[in-house]
């Protein structure tokens, strides 16, 4: 069955007709003045804007924390993986968090947690300690991501695009500014990469004041449910089965891959170029243009995404570029250093596009739900061996050639299930029409 001849699903509010075989009720955001729009909005730029330094920050001193601790190669491969180990298990409690406490009060909790994260792993002692505190902080991350969307689909239903770009564009300036900065700001500390570290803490307990605000509004403006119920076919009853769609295994695999070009860019990169000799600051800010890409680029990607049936040919774009970087990456790592941060800056946009997808081949809020902790979970799961195998091929091969050759490898299965992905359905309409 083509897209286009798929029923599709029309969420319904309390008390209106069913018009679909599939059909939801929806509750409505609670209700609020234009101001508490804003409020949630700063709220989403905050958290946005916390969502890596975390990771990026600790990539930018990976060389003086592996001396610092005594960490092997393969220990610092496995210490990249941690990001997409912890959103994969984490990610997929948001749902269930999110129901019986209410998308904001969880993602402010998830702030609180991001912040005593970020406070203590430098200081609680060794490696086991760096990995224990990460994974405090990176916990708050993985339901914060899986909920960013849903906030979205719920708060701004008709700004889907703008508010995606907003928010991304916010995720890419905080990753930038942590991979551009961190370097410097250690050295301004005395050089002491625990305090370069844990510094950021500080921008993470920020972003926890405006979500308490709008917990607090949520709570006194309506009685509605604090989270959308689940999904059901109208005729049968039966729920949603999110791991029967096809559409939702291409989003979590396109999600999967890019992930691990994204994770293994933000933990390796800066060394590729210190090998390549590089200078540490240069290479930390060489890691600051890559991310810094997101910026204009995830505020227009999704914005133009939301204006196509089929999202496929911005995938091809995205993943040709980070072909040209990697290129590049193994035949001139420092000559032309800039121009190869560029090209894998635009490829680490597939992050915002896949978001985007998410609130794009979902039909419904329940759907969103569902489909956001799937394909970022089960995404962030199918990442995790790429960094630990980079650090491994790293290892034992004694320079960068078959690390690279692995990361452009990964590319090719990354575009064809963005296109997969980028086709033009639902999840909803796919399970209506299963039989």
């Amino acid at each position: 069955m083509r897209s286009e001849d798929m029923p599709t699903v029309t969420p319904v509010g309390r008390g209106t007709h069913e018009d679909g075989p599939l059909a939801v009720e929806v509750p409505p955001a609670p209700r609020t003045r234009s101001a508490g729009l804003v409020l949630v909005g700063v709220a989403l730029v905050l958290t946005a804007v916390n969502l890596r330094p975390a990771i990026t920050s600790l990539g930018a001193l990976l060389e003086e924390v592996r001396t610092g601790l005594g960490m092997s190669g393969t220990v610092a491969g496995l210490l990249t993986s941690v990001p997409t180990l912890c959103f994969a298990v984490f990610g997929i409690t948001a749902p269930r968090l999110a129901r019986r406490h209410g998308p904001a009060a969880v993602v402010c909790a998830g702030m609180a947690a991001v912040a005593v994260g970020l406070a203590v792993r430098p200081f609680v002692g060794g490696t086991v300690g760096l990995l224990v505190g990460s994974a405090l902080a990176l916990m708050g991350i993985a339901v914060s991501n899986v909920l960013m969307p849903v906030i979205v689909k719920r708060w701004f239903p008709d700004r889907v695009g703008t508010m995606t770009g907003l928010y991304s564009m916010a995720l890419a300036v905080g990753t930038s500014t942590a991979a551009a900065v961190t370097v410097p700001l250690t050295d301004a500390l005395g050089g002491n990469w625990r305090s370069g570290l844990a510094v950021w803490a500080a921008l993470a307990a920020l972003a926890v004041v405006p979500w308490l605000l709008v917990v607090a509004r949520s709570r006194t403006a309506s009685p509605a449910p604090t989270a959308p119920p689940a999904a059901r076919d109208a005729a049968t009853g039966e729920a949603l089965r999110i791991t029967r769609s096809r559409t939702a295994w291409a989003l979590a695999a396109f999600f999967g891959l890019q992930s691990t070009a994204a994770y293994i860019t933000m933990g390796w990169m800066p060394q590729i170029f210190r090998d390549a000799g590089v200078p540490a600051d240069t290479a930390g800010l060489l890691l600051a243009v890559t991310m810094v890409m997101g910026v204009p680029l995830a505020f227009v990607i999704p914005r133009v995404a939301t204006r196509l049936p089929r999202q496929g040919p911005i995938v091809l774009v995205l993943g040709l570029s980070g072909l040209a970087g990697y290129a590049g990456l193994y035949l001139a790592p420092a000559a032309g250093a800039w121009a190869w941060a560029l090209l894998l800056g635009v490829a680490n946009c597939a992050f915002p596009l896949a978001l985007t997808m998410v609130g794009m081949r979902a039909g419904t809020a329940a759907g969103v739900v569902k489909l956001s902790a799937f394909a970022q979970s089960t995404g962030y799961l199918l990442s995790i061996p790429g960094p630990i195998l980079v650090g491994v091929l790293y290892q034992h091969s004694g320079g960068w050639g078959l690390p690279i050759a692995l990361m452009a490898a990964l590319l090719v299965p990354q575009m064809a299930a963005g296109v997969l992905a980028g086709r033009n359905r639902t999840v909803e309409a796919e399970w209506a029409a299963r039989g």
